[in-house]
């Protein structure tokens, strides 16, 4: 029986656990599953409003959750046609789900992957030619937007799940996109039916499982490098390449990138061997948004101002990775330094290059420039709202 997994992927149990719930066999049984152990939960739906029996399974998931007296809420997301949609609509629920579990006091979710999630992941990531990172188990728990979030249903089969929902009279919806073959995830499916003797899903999760703790060893083993490796300088980052080898060198520069730029995703592998090829050069490169250059031994990184000239927010909220302090009012805006460079007399004090100072976080009042902390003007205070040390890249 699933239920002692269940509780052992899920961790220590929190005073209300959130579950993300489709309609489908696997979300199903992760609901059914945490009433089943008692456990006091809340359920919320997303409807991306892209199939139109996507209405028809939320408020089935709403008759489930009324049975089962669990709050349930539908939210709703529509595509801007901008991008890759599963990508998008990926990122796009995480979100809408860290806001409702915000909205509700919650701070921690549940999603309903299984054990052939994590082979499907691992032989779609095998095709792309990924590395240890990629091909490593999905991650049975994260933080991400202010939220943990676990996926306690990683050892346990798709078709277990559905045998625990038949043997309790429950019914799911089946996803037609599951069957369609212009997803990537779908002709994983079907790819795996048809694997050899001896290459089964149980095997493909086991190997990525044994991958995920080699990644674990070496995440450590680059939490110590950093350390001694990695420095902050204000906005910037210093990297010494020296005693380390290419690969720790790559997850260093990681890191950097990381911790400067913020963003969802790791940069494309290839993009950044060119930037390692041309550090080790003396050559300048960029990657994501930071720029990089070989100075005195070290590897600078810094935000390029390309990136962030047309980012604008109020005083109060984070400006790319930034918090500003001072004597906040209405009208006051954070936006990038830029050519409010030449405003500030004594920005050659700060120690940190120009080009550095153009992408730093300023105070705007129409077109005045009012503060800019690391230039040296102002009263304004700036800190980053993220750590440099022990932060780990993005990755799915």
């Amino acid at each position: 029986m699933p239920q002692g997994r269940f509780l052992t992927g899920l961790g220590p149990v929190p005073p209300v656990l959130g579950l993300a719930v489709s309609g489908g066999g696997d979300s199903v049984a992760l609901l059914v599953l945490a009433v089943e152990v008692g456990i006091t939960c809340r359920v919320v739906t997303v409807d991306h409003g892209l199939r139109p029996e996507a209405a028809e399974e939320a408020r089935q998931v709403a008759d489930l959750c009324a049975r089962l007296h669990v709050p349930h809420q539908v939210l709703h997301w529509q595509w801007d046609k901008q991008g890759n949609l599963p990508d998008a609509g990926r990122r796009a629920r995480r979100r809408l789900i860290a806001d409702w579990a915000t909205d509700h006091g919650l701070g921690t979710v549940a999603l309903g992957h299984t054990r052939d999630d994590v082979a499907e992941t691992f032989l779609m990531r095998l095709a792309r030619g990924a590395g240890l990172d990629g091909l490593s188990a999905m991650a049975p728990a994260w933080e991400e937007h202010g939220l943990h979030w676990r996926r306690p249903l990683l050892s346990v089969g798709r078709e277990e799940l559905r045998d625990f929902l038949r043997a309790r009279g429950f019914d799911w919806a089946e996803d037609p996109s599951n069957t369609d073959l212009a997803y990537e995830r779908a002709r994983a499916r079907q790819a795996l039916a048809a694997l050899p003797l001896g290459l089964t899903r149980d095997r493909l999760a086991e190997v990525a499982q044994h991958l995920a703790s080699a990644r674990a060893a070496l995440d450590a083993a680059t939490v110590t490098a950093a350390r001694n490796h990695l420095r902050q300088d204000r906005s910037d980052v210093l990297l010494d390449p020296n005693g380390l080898d290419p690969e720790m060198q790559r997850r260093l520069l990681l890191r950097a990138v990381a911790w400067i730029g913020g963003r969802a995703y790791p940069p494309r592998a290839a993009s950044v061997a060119r930037a390692l090829e041309a550090l080790a050069q003396g050559r300048p490169a960029a990657v994501q948004g930071c720029g990089m250059v070989a100075q005195k031994g070290l590897w600078r990184i810094f935000r390029e101002w390309a990136a962030v000239r047309d980012l604008s927010v109020p005083v109060t909220e984070p400006w790319d990775g930034w918090r500003l302090d001072g004597p906040a009012q209405p009208g006051l805006r954070i936006a990038a330094l830029g050519e409010g460079v030449v405003l500030c007399p004594h920005w050659r004090d700060s120690g940190l290059p120009r080009r550095s100072l153009l992408a730093s976080p300023a105070v705007w009042e129409g077109n005045d420039l009012v503060a800019a902390p690391l230039a040296g003007l102002g009263s304004w205070t700036a800190r980053k709202d993220r750590p440099l040390i022990g932060l780990n890249p993005p990755r799915e």
